[in-house]
């Protein structure tokens, strides 16, 4: 009888380590409604502002919009969040290779000379949480 209430203790207590998040993005400061704002979940370094862990879009409401990453398992991630004005599926450039549409990151991190850096936007996720973010 020990041995089984042992296995299940320990079931119960893998479950629970194992256990699922939710991040709520909520992207304020949109000069209008115009196109869709794009926001990108990233778990490393090594992909940060290249390959999305999770990507989410949405239709923008009186100027904001709020977006809901379910079932992610806690650690480290940062956010990259645009709005993309002409619904053209990127984050536009001008001739220059400035961004000419708003974009924003985790943090407010700023880059100097290029985009912010994954260290500066960076952040624990370990229970629900909700981020804004201000383009």
């Amino acid at each position: 009888m020990t041995k089984i209430i042992t296995i299940i203790t320990l079931f119960i207590c893998s479950l629970m380590s194992a256990q699922n998040v939710k991040l709520t993005v909520a992207v304020s400061g949109l000069k209008n409604d115009t196109g869709i704002v794009k926001v990108g979940l990233y778990n490393s370094d090594g992909t940060f502002l290249k390959t999305t862990y999770k990507s989410l879009t949405s239709e923008i409401k009186n100027k904001e919009v709020v977006v809901t990453f379910d079932n992610l398992p806690a650690g480290e991630y940062a956010i990259s969040t645009y709005h993309d004005e002409n619904n053209n599926g990127k984050l536009d450039r001008n001739a220059m290779g400035v961004p000419s549409e708003a974009y924003a990151a985790s943090n407010n991190a700023k880059g100097f000379m290029g985009p912010p850096s994954y260290k500066d936007a960076k952040f624990v996720l370990d229970k629900d949480s909700k981020i804004e973010i201000v383009l």
